[in-house]
């Protein structure tokens, strides 16, 4: 099988090269050709000069960049991934987007004779590098069903969660509970520390219990020790809140803890934490 990867930064670069591993016959394109000759020199796979040569005679091309105008620049136009794409071939975007981008591709692909399925991923490039991300699909249960073995080669679990457009909506609810869940343990940690708790006792003992979670386990002794300079960036954290307020907006939802947190994430970029890992909540804790 033919496949192509588009976008490779933190997450798409090692995703692709689980595909490369997993023996398919991978096509990158990347917009800094510079990573996609680092990548082809690593994976011993093939590169492209635009995205519609990355996607021509691939079966599946899968898509993974910035933001919603990113996704646009990458898809649409004449050098555009759908323009390369063959009509019964399959568009998969693991860009966190917003849901009306999903809908508006999928309603061009189809026009097309073309699938797509939205499928943001959650396990940020820990999960991408060791390949076992989570994956929250929007779309067509047979083209899922046809995907599914192939996104295996970098996810541990993949889900698909109604029509087009529902993998961006689970993929928001992601966010905003990450919000709390790390809000929650700057403030529990910062309390720690000021009551003199041994940080590896204390998280030894109540992950076991309900308090437990994937943020406390894999964060905490970065957390207690003030390094963030690495994992999910508060700038893309504060663009994917951003998604989720638009949503939230338009079907009259309130989100007080995810806003109140989203501030606290702007006060951490003000002071030049934009690069700073999620984890850097408690950096506001003195």
């Amino acid at each position: 099988m033919k496949v192509a990867f588009v976008g490779l930064g933190v997450m798409g670069y090692p995703m692709a090269g689980h595909l490369a591993k997993s023996g398919f016959d991978v096509c990158v394109f990347n917009r800094n050709s510079e990573k996609a000759r680092a990548w082809q020199q690593e994976f011993d796979g093939r590169k492209a000069n635009t995205p519609a040569e990355a996607a021509l005679g691939c079966d599946i091309v899968f898509c993974c960049v910035g933001n919603d105008d990113d996704v646009r620049e990458v898809t649409l136009g004449s050098q555009g991934i759908l323009a390369g794409l063959s009509e019964g071939c399959i568009l998969v975007d693991h860009t966190t987007a917003s849901a009306h981008l999903a809908e508006e591709l999928g309603a061009l692909a189809e026009a097309q004779g073309k699938f797509f399925l939205d499928a943001p991923v959650s396990g940020g490039q820990a999960g991408a590098e060791n390949g076992v991300l989570t994956v929250m699909v929007g779309g067509d249960k047979a083209v899922f069903e046809k995907v599914k073995p192939i996104m295996a080669s970098y996810a541990k679990f993949s889900q698909l969660m109604g029509g087009i457009g529902a993998g961006q909506l689970a993929k928001m609810v992601n966010q905003i509970c990450i919000a709390g869940v790390v809000q929650g343990l700057a403030e529990g940690f910062s309390f720690a520390k000021k009551v003199g708790l041994d940080p590896d006792a204390l998280v030894e003992t109540i992950s076991k219990g309900a308090a437990g979670s994937w943020q406390m386990e894999n964060r905490y002794k970065t957390m207690f020790a003030n390094e963030f300079d690495f994992g999910f960036a508060v700038d893309w954290m504060r663009k994917d809140l951003s998604i989720a307020f638009d949503e939230a907006e338009k079907n009259n939802v309130e989100l007080p803890m995810t806003k109140m947190v989203d501030s606290f994430y702007q006060e951490i970029q003000e002071n030049g934490g934009n690069r700073w890992d999620t984890s850097s909540l408690i950096s506001r804790y003195k």
